[in-house]
């Protein structure tokens, strides 16, 4: 083994500190919706289709969710399907197992594992820390009656932010009541 040698280096022999970069707004992929489109919506859910599959809760909080998009994912390219850019991904009620659908194209009408819930959707795109979702899905239900004459036949979620962009974009959240069949 070679000798070790210690060597003093002056201050006037270190070398340059790197210059410091100009820091960038930290980058994601989350979908950003236009609220022109989204907030305060009805959409045709005629020719919508999803996958879906569900993950745990604990006390309604949804647990293991980055892994369920990432099997639906999966389970659309083994079934040849594409998954659109800004895909929805929909996450319903359940205080100990939640349902959870991926948005998918390209399906053939009948095919195995494809859910197709038709009807429309009423959604508002709204700001909603965890603290605040309660009240906002309580707001939506009500506009949702109001507007419809009935209670809707789900709620579902989209986050639209991650832990990169939260904070920065107010939590933004899309809530959609659907209703199966509307007169």
């Amino acid at each position: 083994m070679p000798e070790r040698r210690r060597v003093r280096v002056g201050k006037d022999q270190r070398p340059e500190p790197p210059p410091e970069l100009p820091l960038e707004p930290l980058q994601c992929a989350c979908p950003r919706l236009d609220r022109d489109d989204w907030d305060d919506v009805e959409s045709d859910w005629s020719d919508i289709a999803f996958l879906r599959t569900g993950t745990t809760a604990v006390m309604g909080v949804p647990v293991g969710y980055a892994g369920s998009r990432a099997a639906l994912s999966k389970k659309a390219a083994g079934l040849g399907l594409a998954v659109p850019d800004d895909a929805m991904f929909l996450i319903g009620a359940g205080r100990f197992r939640r349902p959870v659908m991926l948005e998918v194209e390209e399906t053939a009408p009948g095919q195995r594992g494809v859910v197709r819930p038709g009807g429309v959707a009423y959604s508002r795109l709204v700001s909603a820390p965890w603290g605040e979702m309660g009240r906002v899905v309580e707001e939506t239900r009500q506009r949702a009656r109001e507007r419809y004459g009935r209670q809707p036949d789900a709620l579902w979620l989209w986050y639209l932010t991650c832990r990169t962009c939260s904070q920065e974009r107010e939590y933004e959240t899309l809530v959609v009541a659907h209703y199966a069949d509307v007169p």
